[in-house]
């Protein structure tokens, strides 16, 4: 290993070349207490920023045993780190003038979730520490400036290490509560499983957002109140008693007048299954972490998934047991929706009568009595939610503002009123049988055959370990491998434009060594989850360096991009297999 010296020399040799010299300093260098890892040198000063990475050994770092050793404290430390990191770097990028590029310090911006990161990793066993980060290196037009690379590489650098990433110079406090809110949010999380609830959300808790734009709490919001019916008290390991709802599992509907929170709940819900910071005002709102939001998604493509549970009998003869399309209905691409869900292993669905296609959801008498139940090729979820409950044990939470047709099937039915809750499922249950009263006999729905899940693809064209396949980024809303566009902006539980970076690496992945005409997608996405679980994100990479702007996604945003990958083709339909048993 070279040293910090070392460095310094080749700068001083190649200040004032041509900006391909600064290749010359790739390669690792040994600073006082930290290893300095150039790992990619940018072509020139208008192109993406050099990657580097900090590598601290875990003795140095000191951060305690009891912050690193368990996985949910450990994704908690290195998120704070990142914050405090970022924080310091902003102070000290583009100090260091040039074109371009020239003096960008960029550090990963996490929101308001927690989430694992490849911008920071800790080992659990040594505490060795590695923190990712881009850096323009300087230059004047397209000429080294290596003097201005060496203020960032000696003095701003240094200064950023050294007050964020070892344990003696950090806000011990801080990282405490850190800590001890990471454990309160696993212990709610255990709690759950053994509670049988789908979702808990605190006393006091803030779910509005600032605007639209921004998922910063609402000033001076209203804080949410348990109705006494569904409170709960949870004794946490560090904050003591925290009382708030407890959604049981089954079938709860969440109603009430427009602009009343019905829809805010339902949002602080999908992004209950992941944790927040503290200050987020949603640090103790926690969802069954499988949760999977359904809506409608019109033009998405479907392939070769079993809706026959809710679409049968197409007028063109279409196989539903099979479906195919590149451009779903709002009704077959809610229908793929719920069963690629079931697919992903979820225990919870969560849906918004808003986002939902009308028709895939009811159909009320009348309509019935018009247009013959035989005439119909739809099943309506309604005519399926207790099925799912029942024999699936998946559990629905759906937000419904003008249909009541879903008070009968429901368990618990929840009135939002000024942004609190009110538990009124007598009130609606009451209602519901009078009028029902003298309506005639509803239609018998027999019960739905298992689907079958054995979906077997291969890749569009042939793709080698050693292909040079680009995977570019769209935000939040879209990744491109290949310059196959896989759209993802109605999977509504990402939260991060990180994680769809990280899914485009997967699903290249998955193209590279995992679809060969035999796994199925259940098989591949599984694999790729315990890939990333054992070996890191950087696992699915293989590149000579980890990007530092990945974040770990769910195992249900796996399946959600291999589902909308439209350049993959099926090989064989093999035996038709279902993963849920029967209670």
């Amino acid at each position: 290993m070279k040293r910090a010296e070392d460095l310094q020399e080749i700068l001083r040799r190649i200040d004032h070349k041509s900006y391909p010299a600064y290749k010359d300093t790739a390669g690792a260098y040994q600073f006082d207490s930290y290893v300095l890892c150039i790992d990619h040198v940018q072509g020139d000063p208008f192109a993406a920023p050099s990657k580097v990475s900090i590598h601290v050994d875990g003795k140095k770092a000191a951060f305690p045993s009891d912050m690193i050793q368990k996985k949910h404290t450990r994704i908690a430390l290195a998120d704070a780190l990142i914050r405090k990191f970022g924080k310091e770097a902003e102070a000290y990028s583009h100090r260091a003038k040039g074109s371009g590029k020239s003096g960008l310090l960029s550090v990963s911006r996490p929101g308001q979730e927690i989430l694992e990161r490849s911008a920071c990793e800790i080992a659990p066993e040594s505490g060795d520490l590695i923190f990712r980060l881009e850096i323009g290196f300087p230059a004047n037009g397209r000429t080294i400036s290596a003097r201005e690379l060496i203020r960032i590489l000696y003095e701003f650098l240094p200064a950023c290490v050294h007050s964020s990433l070892f344990y003696k110079n950090a806000d011990q406090k801080h990282l405490r509560r850190v800590r001890e809110l990471a454990e309160d949010q696993y212990y709610i999380r255990e709690q759950l499983k053994e509670r049988k609830l789908a979702a808990f959300v605190a006393d006091g808790a803030i779910l509005p957002r600032e605007s639209g734009v921004s998922d910063r709490p609402m000033k001076q919001a209203v804080s949410f109140a348990s109705p006494s019916s569904l409170a709960v008290e949870l004794c946490l390991p560090n904050a003591g008693v925290k009382k708030g709802m407890g959604i049981p599992q089954g079938i709860t509907l969440i109603v009430g007048g427009g602009y009343h929170g019905k829809s805010t709940l339902l949002k602080a819900l999908e992004r209950g299954v992941y944790n927040h910071i503290a200050g987020d005002g949603r640090e103790y709102v926690i969802t069954d972490d499988t949760a999977v939001k359904i809506r409608a998604e019109d033009g998405r493509s479907i392939q070769k998934t079993d809706i026959s549970m809710f679409i049968n009998g197409l007028p063109n003869g279409k196989n539903t047991k099979s479906f195919v399309t590149a451009d779903a209905s709002g009704s077959t691409s809610q229908a793929a929706n719920v069963i690629e869900a079931m697919e992903a292993g979820t225990r919870l669905f969560l849906i918004d009568e808003d986002t939902s296609a009308t028709n895939f959801m009811i159909r009320d008498e009348l309509m019935a009595r018009v247009v013959h139940s035989e005439m119909e090729p739809i099943t309506p979820f309604i005519d399926r939610v207790e099925e799912l409950s029942d024999h699936y044990g998946i559990s629905t939470i759906l937000v419904a503002g003008s249909c009541g047709s879903y008070f009968n099937k429901a368990d618990h039915v929840i009135q939002m009123m000024q942004y609190q809750p009110k538990d009124i499922t007598q009130l609606a249950k009451r209602e519901a049988e009078r009028f029902l009263d003298g309506s005639g006999d509803q239609p018998k729905i027999r019960p739905a055959g298992e689907p079958s899940f054995h979906r077997v693809f291969r890749t569009g064209k042939k793709a080698g370990a050693n292909d040079r396949m680009k995977v570019k980024g769209m935000g939040r809303d879209a990744v491109s491998i290949d310059r196959d566009t896989i759209e993802l902006r109605y999977v509504e539980q990402l939260t991060d434009s990180e994680q769809t970076m990280a899914l485009g690496y997967m699903v290249k992945y998955a193209k590279q060594h995992l679809f060969d005409g035999k796994k199925d997608i259940q098989t591949i996405a599984r694999l790729l989850e315990t890939l990333v679980q054992e070996k890191g994100i950087g696992a699915v990479c293989e590149g000579r360096y980890l990007p530092c702007n990945l974040a770990v996604p769910r195992v249900q945003e796996i399946f959600a991009c291999l589902n909308r990958c439209r350049s993959l083709d099926e090989t064989g339909r093999g035996a038709l297999h279902g993963r849920y048993g029967r209670k």
